[in-house]
């Protein structure tokens, strides 16, 4: 018996099935590679769910950690750190003008966002407590993001759901518009919708939903949770569309593989939440800020928000032009490096196919392959896994 089928045993006598795990342990990983226990390398076009946006064991990251960890780990959020601080600065100054929660993952972010809409929505007597939400939209899974989730696989087998969530047509305006009532208080939706098949919205679309927000005093949150630190090809995906969110979340990407939520709304509404309205025993814990304070720093430096817009452009181009995938391919779609291949038909097993050709992927919506690999992906390392992947929807 291998190393690895042993280790697989021992995963099924002590770990819950709740993922759809492939039988593979990864051992170790570098840049835009992993390693599994029997020695196969892997190019990594996932970046585990978008989290490790620098790669894997990137040198800065791993000093910043081994730095922070010598000095200060946790000190709890009665008191103030600078990691937390020198962190938010930099949100600030890529994103827009706001003040930062800092918590565990992109769910507790929605959640901290849900919660402060309907603190603006209530005060001073008010009324107003309901959000809107879009089908095909993913937010989480906790009871009140799963009501937020337009999927109804999400929400299979955890009703009743929680009040006060519509689920209305991504793309249908006057639908979202006509969804607005005297108890409506905020307006969440992904810039590009992730699990939902990267979905992009047509053009205006994103300025018409923040005009009827202003117009009707709704709170409109951006959950930025897979489009954040740059994947698409601007730092934050709602930048495409040139207007401001009252509320933005991050997850996955933003602590590059460190469980790192964060919540960053306006000032005028970040007030709101005063002492005992929320908060999180780890949330900003000094290792997890320093690490991701550098994150922002090398994406800086690196340019490599321009990077993933280039890359992205010509992968799509490429996929777009290939005689080889042909008609097996309905579209393609997204911005940067969070792309969205939407097959004419399900494919069978064809994360396991990418496996054994030494290529990480996902699928999504059933038949949508997901590529969102780290950033500084070389551009050569991503012209490989984009001609692997074409060779691999030619084979279905």
């Amino acid at each position: 018996m291998s190393d690895t089928q042993k280790l697989l045993r021992r995963a099924g006598e002590v770990l819950i099935q709740n993922y759809g795990r492939s039988p593979v342990v990864m051992a170790r990983g570098e840049g835009t590679h992993v390693w599994d226990t029997d020695g196969r390398k892997y190019l990594d076009l996932f970046a585990g769910f978008g989290g490790a946006i620098l790669g894997h064991c990137h040198p800065e990251l791993v000093e910043a950690a081994t730095a922070q960890a010598r000095k200060l780990w946790h000190v709890g959020n009665a008191l103030y750190s600078e990691p937390q601080i020198e962190f938010a600065e930099r949100l600030k100054k890529h994103a827009f003008d706001g003040r930062a929660f800092f918590c565990h993952s992109g769910l507790e972010a929605n959640e901290a966002a849900i919660k402060l809409a309907r603190l603006r929505g209530l005060k001073d007597g008010g009324k107003k407590w309901k959000t809107i939400s879009l089908m095909k939209s993913f937010h989480g899974r906790s009871l009140a993001m799963i009501a937020a989730t337009g999927n109804p696989a999400v929400k299979d087998g955890f009703g009743p759901a929680v009040p006060g969530f519509a689920n209305i047509d991504a793309n249908d305006y006057g639908a979202i518009e006509a969804a607005v009532d005297d108890e409506t208080c905020s307006i969440i939706m992904e810039p590009i919708q992730g699990e939902g098949g990267i979905n992009v919205y047509p053009p205006g679309h994103v300025a018409k939903v923040r005009a009827l927000c202003d117009a009707r005093g709704l709170t409109l949150i951006f959950d930025e949770v897979w489009t954040g630190c740059g994947r698409t090809g601007r730092w934050f995906a709602h930048q495409y569309d040139g207007v401001t969110p009252d509320i933005m979340t991050l997850g996955k990407a933003v602590g590059g593989g460190l469980p790192v939520g964060v919540m960053f709304a306006v000032p005028e509404i970040a007030a709101l939440l005063v002492p005992g309205k929320h908060g999180c025993t780890l949330g900003g814990n000094a290792i997890c800020m320093a690490v991701s304070r550098t994150i922002f720093d090398v994406i800086e430096r690196d340019d490599l928000v321009q990077h993933a817009a280039n890359l992205g452009e010509a992968a799509r181009a490429k996929f777009k032009s290939s005689s080889a995938v042909g008609s097996k391919v309905a579209e393609v779609r997204g911005r940067g490096l969070f792309i969205g291949i939407e097959l004419a038909a399900e494919p069978v097993d064809f994360v396991a196919k990418s496996l054994a050709k030494g290529l990480i992927t996902n699928i999504t919506s059933k038949k949508v392959i997901r590529l969102a690999p780290p950033i500084n992906i070389s551009a050569a390392e991503w012209d490989q896994g984009v001609d692997r992947v074409i060779d691999l929807i030619a084979s279905l």
